[in-house]
């Protein structure tokens, strides 16, 4: 199986590498930039456990050909258009893509672009970061992935991706319910983001005022509404368990889009936020925390916008 991985960064890097280094048939879609930096020294991944400095191969946009058998695809919501449009030279018929994108939304315009019967399912939980000097950095001992069939003709290849990672230190799983996974995540997701971006603090600090407990737990409820009334209640096990984080006095965690808000990067406030709030009103479930969050999401993104412009040379 020949596997295409868009991107050679914290996400791609790290699991396309971890593939690579378990024997699989991988190349990295990457710019100019990072391809010579790979070329020279390799791409390297640095875990709490371990470094590797792995010989990989390489691929530019200009360059790529339709001969892959699957394509992950890992990137952030606001590069989606352009990051379809880089590897759909590499689709072939019979190709098939696992999106590791935060969310669900980019599944509609994966499915338009290429066909549903060609777009698995997939997730993946880790914090990791390409490094100034090019390494990738996993910077806590988690890196789990997990991918499945959204259509019966893809169980041969979401299985096929299992037994290359069976060889890797990667936790992987190949789901039999890829959607519910994926709603669990985003209903989730959209909690920790639209709270820990609205309040700028982690979990410990907004736990921490007199109203915090009360005001996280709304925004849950009404995520996990959402996922109910989309037709995937999440399980009881994970329903305890986000209850044990967004209840957990002292933590230090925040999601990864307020570390880009306060470092002044784009964020996906429509794909994780916005998103989620428009099905909470599409289904009439109170909005009232998502709107709040998904404002001051957008208030920023108008506020970066209009720096931006004036920074730019008359």
């Amino acid at each position: 199986m020949k596997i295409l991985v868009l991107g050679a960064g914290g996400t791609g890097g790290y699991f396309g590498g971890r593939l690579h280094q378990a024997g699989a048939d991988v190349t990295f879609l990457v710019r100019e930039r990072r391809a010579q930096q790979i070329a020279s020294q390799g791409l390297i991944i640095e875990s709490v456990k371990d470094r590797v400095e792995l010989q990989v191969k390489t691929v530019q946009a200009a360059d790529v050909k339709p001969e892959y058998d699957l394509v992950i695809l890992s990137c952030k919501a606001y590069d989606l258009d352009s990051s379809v449009a880089a590897i759909a030279p590499a689709m072939r018929p019979d190709t098939r893509v696992v999106p590791l994108l935060n969310g669900i939304s980019h599944l509609d315009k994966l499915d338009q672009r290429f066909g549903k019967a060609r777009v698995l399912g997939g997730s993946c939980q880790i914090a990791a970061t390409l490094t100034a000097d090019g390494i990738v950095k996993s910077m806590i001992d988690a890196h789990t992935i997990l991918w499945g069939a959204r259509d019966p003709s893809q169980q041969k290849i979401a299985n096929q991706l299992g037994e290359a990672f069976a060889k890797s230190v990667v936790d992987w799983k190949v789901s039999d319910n890829v959607m519910l996974d994926m709603w669990e995540k985003v209903a989730f997701l959209s909690t920790l983001a639209g709270m820990t971006c609205l309040m700028r603090g982690s979990v410990g600090d907004i736990l921490a005022t007199p109203d915090g407990q009360k005001l996280m737990q709304r925004h849950l409820d009404s995520c996990v509404e959402v996922a109910r009334k989309e037709g995937y209640p999440p399980r009881d096990s994970v329903l305890e368990r986000y209850q044990k984080v967004v209840n957990s006095a002292g933590s230090p965690l925040t999601a990864s889009m307020m570390r880009d808000l306060e470092n002044g990067g784009p964020v996906e406030a429509d794909h994780i936020v916005g998103y989620m709030l428009t099905k909470a009103r599409e289904h009439g479930i109170d909005d009232s925390m998502l709107t709040v969050a998904y404002t001051h999401l957008k208030a920023y993104e108008a506020r970066r916008a209009r720096m931006a412009a004036a920074a730019k040379p008359a």
